[in-house]
């Protein structure tokens, strides 16, 4: 068994090192900039602050680890290409011929969904959160953020927002292969929905607001994988036609 197992876990170790390898590189390109990417991190922060307050940090290395935590983050985003490429190049010998030709519409299309995701997160779902936590106290504290507090804070709110819109992809692939139909999709929609507001709750401030701009459109992105499910693999409605044909 072990035997069997032992090419895939090459390819996969092949793979995985490419893929580090990638975001190493970008990462120290990225560390040249960390100044300037740690302030367009901060300006969500930054516009809620009551006048007077500024972000600090109470740790002596924190602001080189912070640095290199936004090198790292950055630098993922900018690998995310190659490390799509390196996913598919892993499961590419599974795959038929006509399915492997799709490697550039999956690496293009699960770029840019995350990229969305984290847009959407950035410029829409930030300031709410932000400014929810911030004014919570209504000016019985005074605002001292931390920096490495806030950068962890964001980039788990920013990466949670990625992952999540990479849904209609996955799906859009999984229905390519016969694993899910529109059918099955739609049974399962109230478990879906379900599933999506727990993780809506857990990856998002606990305040409400922020946790429907996560939920809502993880709920179109589910409707929309339902339609995309029935256009790649219309498996479901034969079945169901040869279903009602047995009754008959």
């Amino acid at each position: 068994m072990f035997e069997d197992l032992k090419p895939h876990l090459i390819e996969l170790r092949k793979r995985l090192f490419i893929s580090v390898l990638a975001i190493i590189v970008c990462f120290f390109v990225c560390f040249s900039f960390w100044k300037i990417i740690l302030e367009f991190i901060c300006i969500p922060l930054n516009n809620v602050l009551p006048q007077g307050s500024k972000i600090i940090f109470t740790k002596i290395q924190e602001p080189f680890f912070t640095a290199m935590k936004v090198a790292l983050f950055a630098g993922f985003l900018l690998a995310l290409p190659i490390v799509f490429w390196q996913f598919w190049r892993f499961v590419e010998p599974g795959l038929y011929e006509n399915e492997k030709k799709l490697v550039i519409p999956f690496v293009l299309s699960a770029t840019c969904m995350f990229l969305l995701g984290a847009a959407f997160c950035y410029y829409f779902v930030t300031p709410i959160a932000f400014g929810f936590l911030v004014n919570f106290s209504e000016g019985a504290f005074e605002a001292l953020p931390s920096i490495a507090e806030y950068v962890s804070f964001f980039t788990k709110l920013v990466l949670a927002f990625g992952v999540g819109y990479e849904l209609p992809v996955v799906i859009f692939f999984l229905a390519k292969l016969g694993l899910v139909d529109d059918k099955m999709l739609m049974n399962n929609l109230r478990v879906a929905i379900l599933i999506i507001f727990i993780f809506a709750a857990i990856m998002t401030p606990p305040d409400v607001f922020s946790q429907f701009l996560m939920a809502i459109p993880l709920i179109g992105l589910y409707l929309a994988s339902i339609l995309i499910a029935k256009k790649v693999n219309p498996a479901a409605k034969d079945e169901e036609d040869s279903e009602s044909d047995d009754d008959e």
